[in-house]
């Protein structure tokens, strides 16, 4: 097998601190080319550092907030006026499919009954199990951040490699087993030290470093607290644009 390329088109938080953009994580392997999470301005990413929409065949979505999967009705209007033809699978918590007609309609009304060239294929993934998707296999842990569904950590099976994603959450012993024998774990880190719900600080992670059993991990989704200290950490980061890759099996 080929390289697995991790390219990084937004590392921000949901008010783009740094003037970061938000989440969107690509990722080819072979013929697999796929985002995990699309916040709202992922269109915006991927026109700018060249990546062609048209070439994206499925968006996992991580939790249903609005930096994580507000720019899949972007996506989905640039599809359509873009005249695209092959599906779009888009594969997320409970719920995702009505989120994401929800949004379209306040984003645009009556777009979400629009009958387009193109068929879009929304896949509820199920907590803790393994659902196929193409030639990769994704497995969702549950963790802690209220988003009006169970929100995900997510476990990617491609190319040979592993890529573990925490999406947003406190500290719960399910990233343990997202991130056990992964190639790469990318994991937020929104504020340095302090202690609030639903999101994690670099100390945390860094104090449970031993645990992660994963080969490389890197820092994303990180508030202005967390990007002023950067210089302090003793873990990777990601930036906008920044890539990473995973070199395949012989």
């Amino acid at each position: 097998m080929g390289p697995v390329k991790v390219r990084f088109l937004g590392t921000g938080d949901a008010v783009g601190s740094g003037g970061r953009l938000q989440t969107c994580i690509q990722v080819q392997a072979g013929d697999q080319n796929f985002l995990i999470d699309c916040g709202a301005t992922s269109l915006t990413a991927m026109k700018r550092l060249g990546v062609d929409p048209a070439s994206i065949d499925l968006i996992l979505v991580s939790h249903l907030h609005g930096d994580h999967f507000g720019g899949i009705p972007f996506f989905v209007m640039d599809a359509q006026f873009g005249r695209r033809v092959k599906p779009l699978q888009v594969a997320g918590p409970p719920g995702i499919e009505a989120r994401v007609k929800e949004a379209l309609e306040v984003f645009f009304p009556g777009s979400s009954q629009t009958q387009r060239k193109f068929e879009t294929r929304f896949v509820e993934l199920p907590e803790g199990r393994d659902t196929s998707l193409g030639a990769l296999a994704v497995r969702p842990y549950g963790v802690v951040h209220p988003s009006g569904s169970v929100s995900y950590a997510l476990r990617v099976k491609v190319g040979g490699k592993i890529i573990a994603y925490s999406g947003d959450t406190e500290w719960t012993d399910s990233l343990l087993e997202a991130a056990r024998g992964a190639d790469l774990f990318i994991c937020e880190a929104y504020f340095f030290r302090k202690k609030i719900k639903y999101h994690l600080d670099y100390e945390t992670i860094l104090s449970h470093r031993s645990q992660l059993d994963c080969r490389r991990m890197i820092l994303t989704h990180m508030n202005q607290d967390m990007l002023d200290r950067l210089k302090e950490s003793d873990l990777e980061w990601a930036e906008d644009g920044g890539e990473i890759i995973l070199e395949g099996l012989a």
